[in-house]
């Protein structure tokens, strides 16, 4: 007899009642849509994280609310009938079936078949659920409304390719059960839509960054120096390039190694702070661990003594590097880097001035600012240049397209993302940043502040300047800014770095 008339006998079998039977076609039905789903994902036919949603939790219980239904089919036929177990079977499978043999009866072995066919297929359904869940195309995607704006900005980010769980997810078996207990926390939020808006940061799943950061960014291999310049473009016709050019001091210190910007996370140091509140942008008191082991403490003098302040945290990388794969861009910085990029033509007149103003106008929704931001530039270059439209069509319409992808990446009016609503702390041109510890009113009991001199962390080569280089040359005398020039070119160039 093969496998398929075994199969049907045994359901024929169990199916005593309309519970049994709607326990069986549960369970085959589910079976067969899982296995023509998972081919389909398998292949790439299927990519809708509804689908997978569907596939990976509400099949594995539906199929196990079926198997319940079977016995419990079974037990309400055997009270109606009123007669035992072994009359029941006598009466409902073959003899054959029933008789026993050396490895029991056929029917036995066949439960026991089943049995563990029903344990790999549910093995195999959670462990593809917790693959599924653990995909960025699952966490960006699920939840479209709440996820979108993380969505967007993490396909542009620099961690584009790096899984959402690797840095969402600490390490063990703790750290996963945790996860997943607030991913079902949070689709419960989103499904009765009480969540909140815009998301609220910091997010405190992501710590501790030794077990996440730290997978892919060594503290000691934090050394040396990094240059980068900055591009600004002025708002005048011809968006006229400016430059600020960083000598940056990225070393974490230790044994013959300069103390820079990644000092504090040197294993050395320690610094543990509280601030205000949750969104950490006015500290209270700061605590430093020095060379000799010895802690020197800081406080606001400021700060509201009655305030509620925050439980004390341990200063790591996500302190500073808040921002380090949803970033959110300034629309500023959206626009100077469009034009360094070639995508907005410098030869439209005033485009950094009039892009600036199509992205920073106020929109209700979406669809009006597609449709503002072509209209405010068209509208514009007709009316006051004439000229450029026509030398320059193609460019205005790619200045217009750019903007307009710019503007639905980085704001998103469901959740109440403007500019400016998610700020880096990465230096400190566009917020606190580095300023939130390193200020006049942070001091010690001896009215000493923590230590805020731009060079700590960088020596400066250019500033807003004309040229890459500008304080590398030989400083024009009787100048206002002669003095200042001097010394940061002297500071450079007895650097250790």
């Amino acid at each position: 007899m093969n496998f398929w008339q075994i199969y049907k006998n045994f359901v024929r079998g169990v199916s005593v009642n309309r519970v049994g039977k709607i326990g069986v076609i549960l369970t085959t039905a589910v079976v067969v849509t899982f296995v023509i789903f998972e081919t389909a994902q398998t292949f790439g036919l299927i990519r809708n994280a509804y689908l997978g949603l569907i596939t990976y939790l509400a099949f594995p219980v539906l199929f196990i609310v079926g198997l319940i239904l079977i016995p419990i089919g079974w037990a309400k036929y055997k009270k109606q009938t009123g007669k035992s177990t072994h009359e029941l079977l006598n009466q409902r499978f073959d003899a054959d079936a029933v008789q026993p043999g050396l490895l029991g009866s056929p029917l036995v072995r066949t439960i026991v078949v089943f049995t563990i066919l029903n344990v790999i297929i549910l093995t195999a359904a959670s462990v593809r659920m917790l693959h599924f869940m653990d995909s960025a195309h699952f966490c960006g995607t699920a939840c479209h409304t709440v996820m979108n704006p993380e969505w967007v900005t993490y396909r542009k980010s620099p961690h584009a390719r790096v899984p959402c769980v690797e840095c969402h997810v600490g390490e063990g078996v703790n750290a996963l059960i945790k996860s997943k207990l607030n991913g079902v926390r949070q689709m419960y939020l989103a499904a009765l839509g009480i969540y909140n808006t815009p998301i609220p940061t910091p997010v405190h799943q992501l710590r501790p960054a030794r077990e996440t950061c730290e997978h892919c960014h060594w503290p000691e291999k934090f050394y040396g120096q990094r240059l980068k310049t900055t591009f600004s473009y002025a708002m005048d016709s011809l968006s006229t390039p400016r430059y600020t050019t960083l000598n940056v001091k990225i070393d974490a210190g230790g044994p013959g190694h300069q103390p820079g910007a990644h000092w504090h996370i040197g294993e050395a140091n320690q610094v543990t702070y509280t601030s205000e509140d949750d969104k950490r942008l006015t500290m209270i008191e700061v605590h430093a661990r020095q060379a000799d082991g010895s802690i020197r403490s800081y406080r606001n003098r400021r700060y509201d003594r009655s305030a509620n302040a925050s439980k004390p945290s341990v200063m790591d990388c996500i302190d500073c590097h808040n921002r380090a794969t949803h970033i959110y861009k300034e629309a500023e910085t959206v626009v100077d880097e469009s034009i360094r990029l070639g995508l907005l033509d410098r030869n439209l007149p005033f485009i950094k001035k009039e892009a600036l103003g199509a992205l920073l106008a106020n929109y209700p929704t979406q669809e009006a600012a597609q449709k503002g931001i072509a209209d405010r530039l068209y509208n514009t270059y007709k009316r006051r240049f004439p000229d450029a439209v026509l030398k320059h069509s193609a460019a205005l319409t790619q200045a217009v397209t750019v903007l307009q992808e710019a503007y639905g990446t980085y704001i998103h009016p469901q959740m109440k993302i403007t500019w400016g609503t998610y700020p880096s702390h990465i230096g400190h041109r566009r917020g606190l940043g580095c300023f939130r510890c390193h200020n006049a009113d942070m001091i010690d009991p001896n009215g000493a502040s923590i230590r805020h001199d731009c060079t700590m962390c960088h020596s400066i080569l250019a500033m807003d300047s004309p040229g890459r280089f500008e304080f590398l040359s030989e400083p024009e005398q009787g100048t206002p800014a002669a003095q200042m020039h001097q010394y940061l070119r002297e500071e450079f160039l007895k650097s250790k770095y």
